[in-house]
């Protein structure tokens, strides 16, 4: 369809709604030359792409409703069409589209997860306007005007412009080919690519810290051009002409620019550029230090002037150009950054959403005003919050070049646009705001970073995004003078760690004391291996009276602390650092990441009420035991913190290596309200820079292990488990292990034992052997056995000498011929038995097997000192299983099976003599099973072998090379064994009702039970009542032995049928405001399951006036924007 048809078809068209909007759309398509929506078919699943697409809305009593989009396009758009019979240019034809948006936001809330939201919410006038809102991470946030508040409504004669008819067409075909973030990310390497040749060619001349900030300031000019800060000479850039002039007289470079720098500074006429100058100020051009370029250099910069430094990305271009200045970086320039998408993935729950929320409990508020023809008081209202907006102080504790920080002065530009729109809309105006200083800048950002160069970037980033944002949304006006201002909101600091001094530690004669740098190696001279070179040394460091470091004030803290972990703190950070730091905060556990002490400070904070929400990047360990002890204290703590939202497992790019790790992401705020826990489901390829996933949502308290349901991790630890599990033996030394050729040359020895990893345990044994001279002397080892003596001497000694500066590593070099931790509670617990059970601690498949007691186990093995078969047969059962995975942590994306957290509080059931039998026998068969095939079949593997089972169980086909393992360990076999197991052993639990096949409804169910069993166990230790699991070694000097304990009868736990009464819901004061009434009703329909009519809702608060007269207004305010829901008898209920 032409355009000029299309436009004179709907300037005259009139009608409703319901007999318009169907043909506008598809009039609509023609002129976008895309395809129309198509036939509806029955089943809602199989309509991509229709008009009236049915959306079931899930109530919290159980019953569902229906809704219908006007219009949806799976992955591009939900379309919601009105024809508003006001005029456009009045505050109620505004009103009818906030509550248009508000019900397509609504529909998105609702669409079926598989489905997934779309980028684009598209809100339709009839013949008349067209707006467009977009969401572009996909995952759950808030829809903003797009590409921003000043133009995100297109009216009817606007889609005569080629250049809008081009973006709806993206909608429809390409949504994602709009998001802003991927085609500035190109744009920004390429600029990077050409600044880091700058850098390059002057290296070796001038100081890199003189390099950053001369070149620092030649970009922003370039970008001071670019965007119209800098006029334009002869049609061209002013910096880019004065640098072609200066191509042919290098030697007025100095002068020429730093004459060019003074007048921006100040704000005057420019000689070298013949116009007079805005105001820049701040600290960027104060002294502007001009380093001499020759030809060449001035043609590199040349080159990265005609770049469009306008569409740089600030998110990611502070991490770019930090590498481009950095010689040891500038190799992988380009390669690697944090995407967008993820920074986006923690700020929006951070910072975003909460004043989202608080915004809208203002905008209802001034909405229901304006209908009530208060118009000052609506834009008071308004303008209040405006000014808390602009007041909203945020802080990165680690804020390296910015991107945190940049992401979220945008996000916040945003909210401020559409907040400055509903003001305009009440007859006020930006550009008073603006001129007034109200308005979202740069001095609400505060960093903390420790690499000078970092912290300098990043202010510069911040301000590169502000202005971008400026000329955005408010075009070619310039910002208020002076452009810059040094507001010293970036502090280059340690952002954990303060000293009255740092002192360089010397010995008696005044000579620096140093240590091994902790990388540098060098071959042995008589064994070849590498071992530490003793040549490569740095000084040591002491710390007079180390303390925490302070913090600036801030309403919200976000960041990306540095990954560092508890065991390579020392080597990484040296041990003065370490050990002042860990004297600094005594709180955080010394077996805890780096993070933690950021992590540690921001919940203090936040729980103190200081700050109102933190979130940082961890490392996905977080939920590991070692670092979930600093989650376990604030979240028990009181007043307490709660996690409001959090993903225990995410893919990340190191922006330092480029590699990509996992981590995790927490949010925290105070009290102990339920949170939003997402997981990822599914990850696929790359989207732009980042790698597609797909998310997983839950709602509930969420604990200190990332997860939401029964509180594994408040189970306690069972004195009838204790002193039975322990890891294997840490050697610190591989010069430990031998070859059994290599233990014949030392023979006769009987200090040489068989010795496993977990590799051997889950693939093949290797056949190595380990040297234990545990429990002699030197003196006694070397008298003994003196070439075993000679063997450690040799390979051992060296490594441990090197590695003697620390506490640990000096105890290890006293006792150097003998294991870093020989463990002698293992040793105690394994004397007299024949065999023991173990299993890998950090594997893909939780297996538990038997090892003949002759086996030295390794420090990867956890290690569990029974014999008896039926032990076996429960470890080895699915709710043993269930409950490890839920209760231990995982590395990477493979279960760990840590000892206090999944074995320690794990409660065994109080089996009936017959049923030990059944399931000792099934273990003795399932461990006879697994070893006897594997000695016939010399390259199977327990891997392989559970491998196949996983893919049994799932229904998976089987490869050629499955079905070879499947044969040779004759998995059908073992899956059969691994069945009765499972159900000899739910029936010595008495819960045979459990179906594990059908998670996660039933281990749910099963952690349930388990929680309450270990509580009663908890209960009846307390007595004295303990079910010793090896009563003669765990509690010897009692008569009572496995046979002669009392009889303890197993409580109940089965499921109830009993009903459930509820709980009378509290009151709760009256607010006094009208944003806090919004708020407080909105969350009492969220807080009930059943709708509420208004004589219930009133209920539920308690003060004194005419308080309740305004209710009916305040729900249908509501209503009117998608918060709410009235069903057909006049109840209400959340629009969850």
């Amino acid at each position: 369809m032409h355009i000029d048809t299309f436009l004179a078809r709907w300037r005259a068209a009139g009608g409703s709604e319901r007999a318009n909007y169907q043909l506008f759309i598809a009039d609509l398509c023609a002129l976008l030359e895309v395809d129309p929506p198509q036939p509806a078919n029955e089943d809602t699943r199989d309509n991509p792409y229709v008009f009236e697409r049915r959306v079931i809305f899930h109530h919290g009593d159980g019953s569902t409703s229906n809704g219908f989009i006007d219009c949806y396009k799976r992955g591009s758009f939900i379309g919601e069409a009105k024809k508003i019979r006001a005029g456009s240019e009045t505050r109620q034809f505004d009103d009818a589209l906030l509550r248009a948006r508000g019900q397509a936001e609504n529909y998105a809330r609702h669409l079926p997860a598989d489905e997934g939201r779309p980028p684009f919410l598209v809100v339709l006038d009839v013949g008349n306007v067209i707006e467009l809102y977009a969401e572009f991470t996909c995952t759950g946030g808030s829809y903003t005007p797009f590409p921003d508040p000043r133009s995100h409504r297109i009216r009817l004669d606007d889609l005569s412009k080629p250049e809008i008819r081009a973006r709806l067409k993206a909608v429809w075909h390409d949504p994602h080919s709009l998001d802003p973030a991927r085609r500035t990310a190109r744009a920004t390497r390429e600029i990077a690519v050409r600044l880091a040749r700058v850098a390059q060619s002057l290296e070796g001349k001038y100081q890199p810290e003189r390099v950053a900030a001369f070149l620092s300031r030649c970009l922003f000019s370039m970008f001071a051009e670019d965007v119209g800060l800098l006029p334009k000479v002869d049609n061209e850039g002013a910096f880019t002409g004065l640098l072609k002039t200066l191509q042919h007289a290098p030697q007025q470079f100095v002068p020429l620019v730093a004459e060019l720098w003074q007048a921006m500074d100040e704000g005057k006429f420019s000689v070298a550029i013949r116009a007079q100058l805005p105001r820049f100020n701040g600290k960027l051009f104060k002294q502007p230090e001009v380093l001499p370029l020759d030809r060449d250099q001035i043609d590199l910069l040349l080159e990265a002037s005609r770049a469009d430094w306008a569409e740089v990305e600030p998110a990611i271009f502070g991490t770019l150009l930090e590498s481009a200045l950095n010689p040891l970086e500038r190799h992988d320039l380009g390669a690697h950054y944090t995407p967008r998408a993820y920074v986006d993935r923690l700020v929006l729950p951070t910072v975003i959403e909460p004043l989202r929320a608080n915004w809208h409990d203002t905008q209802a508020a001034a909405l229901l005003l304006a209908n009530e023809d208060k118009l000052k008081d609506a834009a008071d209202l308004v303008r209040a919050w405006h000014h808390k907006l602009c007041t909203t102080r945020v802080l990165d504790p680690a804020c390296g070049s910015g991107n945190f920080l940049y992401v979220t002065l945008e996000h916040m530009k945003r909210l401020e646009g559409e907040v400055l729109d509903t003001l305009a809309q009440l007859g006020d105006t930006q550009q008073r705001l603006e001129v007034e200083g109200l308005t979202v800048d740069p001095h609400q950002f505060l960093g903390l970073e420790i690499n000078p160069r970092a912290a300098a970037i990043a202010e510069m980033v911040l301000w590169i995004g502000y202005l971008q944002w400026h000329f955005r949304t408010q075009g070619s006006g310039l910002p208020p003078s002076p452009i810059l201002r040094d507001f010293k909101n970036i502090e280059c600091r340690d952002a954990v760690l303060t000293a009255d001094t740092i002192d360089i530690v010397t010995d008696e004669a005044g000579k620096p004391l140093t240590r091994w740098d902790g990388r540098t190696t060098k071959p042995h001279p008589v064994t070849g291996e590498l071992v530490p070179d003793e040549a490569a040394q740095i000084e040591r460091e002491r710390y007079t009276n180390p303390r925490p470091a302070s913090w600036p004030q801030a309403d919200y803290i976000v960041g990306n602390p540095p990954f560092i972990g508890a065991a390579a703190m020392r080597q990484a950070l040296g041990d003065g650092y370490t050990e002042a730091l860990r004297a600094a905060w005594p709180a955080v556990p010394e077996s805890a990441d780096f993070v933690m002490f950021w992590w540690h400070h921001a919940a203090d904070l936040t729980r103190r009420g200081e700050v109102q929400r933190f979130g940082f990047i961890t490392t996905n360990s977080l939920k590991q035991t070692f670092n979930r002890r600093v989650l376990e204290h604030h979240l028990n703590a009181q007043p307490p913190l709660a996690l409001a939202w959090a993903i225990p497992d995410h893919p990340w790019v190191d922006a330092a290596s480029g590699a990509a790790v996992r981590i995790a992401m927490t949010v925290g705020q105070p009290g102990d309200a339920p949170g939003t826990l997402q997981t990822v489901v599914a990850e696929g390829g790359a989207d732009g820079d980042a790698v597609h996933i797909e998310l997983a949502e839950k709602t509930g308290r969420i604990h200190a292990d990332l997860s939401i349901g029964a509180d594994i991790v408040g189970a306690k630890a069972l004195r009838a488990n204790e002193r039975l599990g322990t890891r294997g033996l840490q050697l610190i030394g591989a010069g430990f292990i031998v070859t059994p050729d290599e233990a014949a040359k030392l023979q006769p020895c009987d200090r040489i034992r068989p010795y496993r990893n977990g590799k051997d345990l889950t693939d093949r044994p290797r056949g190595a052997l380990v040297i234990d001279l545990y429990g002699l002397t030197a003196d006694e080892a070397r008298s003994c056995y003196p070439a075993t003596y000679q063997w450690v001497l040799e390979r051992v000694k060296p490594e441990r000498d090197a590695k003697a500066h620390s506490t640990d590593g000096a105890a290890y070099a006293r006792s150097w011929w003998l294991h870093g931790k020989p463990r002698p509670e293992l040793r105690k617990a394994l004397a007299g038995l024949p065999r023991y059970i173990a299993t890998v601690e950090t594997t893909k498949h939780r297996v538990f097997q038997f090892l003949e007691a002759t086996i030295a186990p390794d420090n990867m093995l956890v290690c569990i000192a029974l014999a008896d078969a039926y032990a076996l047969g429960v470890l080895s059962s699915q709710v043993h299983v269930v409950w490890a995975l839920a209760a231990g942590g995982t590395l990477e994306d493979r279960p760990r099976y840590n000892k206090s957290r999944c074995f320690d509080p794990f409660p065994f059931p109080a089996a009936s003599p017959e049923q030990q039998t059944r399931i000792a026998a099934l273990a003795e068969q399932l461990d006879t099973h697994r070893k006897r095939q594997q000695a016939a079949h010399p390259d199977l593997t327990l891997t392989g072998m559970y491998n196949v089972l996983a893919k049994l169980r799932s229904g998976e086909p089987l490869t050629a090379k499955d079905k070879t393992i499947h044969e040779a360990g004759l998995v059908a076999v073992l899956r059969q064994l691994h069945d009765e197991l499972d159900t000899a052993v739910l029936a010595a639990y008495g819960w045979s009702d459990l179906n594990l096949t059908n998670p996660p409804t039933a281990t749910d169910a099963l952690l349930d039970r388990l929680v309450a069993l270990n509580a009663e166990r908890s209960r009846e230790e307390a007595t004295g009542q303990i079910r010793w699991l090896r009563p003669d070694f765990q509690n010897p000097s009692s008569t009572v032995n496995r046979e002669k304990q009392a009889k303890m009868e197993l409580p109940d736990n089965s499921p109830s049928t009993a009903a459930i009464s509820p709980k009378p819901a509290e009151k709760r004061p009256w607010p006094p405001s009208l944003p806090e009434q919004v708020a407080a009703i909105a969350q009492v329909l969220a807080d009930s399951q059943l709708p509420l009519d208004e004589a219930a809702i009133a209920e539920r608060f308690t003060g004194k006036g005419p308080w309740k007269k305004r209710l009916p207004q305040l729900l249908e305010t509501l209503v009117a924007l998608g918060r709410a829901r009235m069903s057909d008898d006049g109840r209400y209920g959340a629009s969850k």
